[in-house]
This record gives C-alpha cells, sequence and structure tokens, in this order.
C-alpha cells in the first residue's frame, strides 16, 4: 500500500493490489503472493531464487504471473518485486505533442 497510487481490493479469496491493473494478489492466509512479472522478469527471477519464486503452471504464468513464497523471501525480496510489478500497472504518462 505505500506504492504510489495502490489500493487493494477484494480477489476471490486473495487480496488484490493495483494501480490501474492489479499487479499483485495476497493469498488469505499470507503465506504467497502472486506478482505479475513480464516474462523475462519472470525468467530471471526464478532462475534467480527458485526458493522463493515460481512461475504459475498454467496461460497466466505464461503471461508473467509468479508466486513468491514469502516465508522465504527476504522484506528487500518482497519491496524489489512489488516494485518491479508496481512499475508495470502504472498508467503511462500521455505524450505532450
Amino acid at each position: 500500500m505505500a506504492l504510489p497510487g495502490t489500493v487493494s481490493a477484494p480477489h476471490f479469496d486473495r487480496t488484490a493490489f493495483k494501480v490501474k491493473r492489479t499487479f499483485a494478489t495476497l493469498a488469505a492466509d499470507g503465506m504467497s503472493a502472486n506478482i505479475k512479472f513480464t516474462p523475462d522478469e519472470q525468467e530471471f527471477k526464478c532462475q534467480l531464487a527458485p526458493e522463493i519464486f515460481e512461475a504459475i503452471d498454467n496461460g497466466w504464468g505464461r503471461q508473467g504471473w509468479t508466486t513468491m513464497h514469502l516465508a522465504r523471501a527476504t522484506g528487500e525480496d518482497i519491496a524489489a518485486a512489488l516494485e518491479m510489478a508496481h512499475a508495470h500497472a502504472v498508467p503511462s504518462k500521455p505524450k505532450k505533442v
């Protein structure tokens, strides 16, 4: 919620965090979060820290949605992942003509 413009809303059995679009969801038990990366970011995160990050095994995962296991992650891991995903959810500024 500390990231600019972020609001939370119910999302099925999870809590969604979004700006213009959803960039993360938190499981009801607080044990995992699903984070929206680009596919390249997802591949990097999963290779860098496979004990923390796991691609979701479906069409959502192929779009970059990644499960982050929060108990295995440091505060720095969580903050970096959320900042990365948040950057994609912020509306782009219109170009001035």
